[in-house]
């Protein structure tokens, strides 16, 4: 893994660069000037961007949430989220017709279409996952007595990340909820990265494509299993997990991912 200095060394080998939205444009509280006049200087050059994100929300409510950040629509033209991916099989059936919401308020519009078939969950075909409750959102231990008596049920996780950072805060995500649930025996069905569904909707075979990202379980094993080059970005998720820049290869080994560059921030 080569550390690469500048964005510009390298965008004239890609057609289209797929990126990461919470940890390389943003941080949950204020957008990366940095990252964004990398963005400013694709979208000159005239390249194709796709921001692909794990927010368990459609991909309209993030996109307001980033121009509420003051961020230019015109970057804006190519938003997908695994909320959105697991909006359309919801709002088809593929799991059933009742489903109970595991997750904040703030999440419900991933069901808006379908909200009356919102269900307790002893009685729901499924359980939907989009996060943690307000309530309890840094005990992992209540989800594993909450769903113990119910693992035959499918569990349908929008967010596979296991944490985010808000600013300097650690917050625990709707993947670490999945991963209590398989550990109890239950069945998980994954939206987003790192899984390859949710790449076709964001480009065609044959384009070259660079990902960039911050997180090795889902941004960067996601571009290894498209085999698509990738930027890590060092500076995000994984950040206190190592002290030198000497420490990455071990890191990335660790996780069983591998990336041709890395940066600490994303920039031109």
């Amino acid at each position: 893994m080569k550390e690469l200095n500048h964005l510009s060394e390298i965008y004239k080998n890609y057609e289209t660069f797929v990126i990461d939205l919470w940890g390389v444009i943003h941080n949950g509280v204020m957008l990366n000037s940095k990252a964004i006049e990398a963005i400013d200087q694709l979208k000159q050059n005239s390249k194709k961007i796709v921001f692909l994100s794990n927010a368990p929300r459609p991909s309209s409510k993030v996109i307001n949430f980033l121009i509420k950040m003051k961020m230019n629509k015109e970057y804006l033209s190519n938003v997908m989220t695994s909320g959105e991916a697991a909006m359309f099989a919801i709002n088809n059936y593929k799991f059933g017709k009742t489903f109970f919401h595991l997750g904040p308020p703030r999440d419900t519009s991933v069901f808006e279409k379908v909200k009356d078939n919102k269900a307790d969950l002893e009685k729901c075909d499924f359980i939907l996952c989009t996060g943690l409750f307000d309530n309890h959102e840094d005990d992992l231990g209540f989800y594993k007595n909450f769903l113990k008596n119910h693992i035959s049920k499918k569990l349908i996780c929008t967010n596979p990340d296991l944490t985010v950072h808000r600013g300097n805060i650690e917050e625990l995500c709707a993947g670490s909820v999945a991963k209590v649930f398989e550990e109890l025996g239950g069945e998980v069905v994954y939206f987003g990265k790192p899984h390859k569904e949710i790449y076709n909707m964001c480009f065609k075979e044959g384009e070259k494509v660079l990902a960039i990202g911050d997180n090795l379980r889902t941004d960067i094993k996601g571009a290894n299993n498209l085999n698509i080059d990738c930027i890590f970005i060092s500076n995000g998720v994984h950040r206190n997990e190592f002290k030198d820049p000497s420490e990455l290869d071990s890191l990335l080994k660790k996780y069983r991912v591998k990336a041709n560059f890395f940066q600490k921030e994303l920039k031109w």
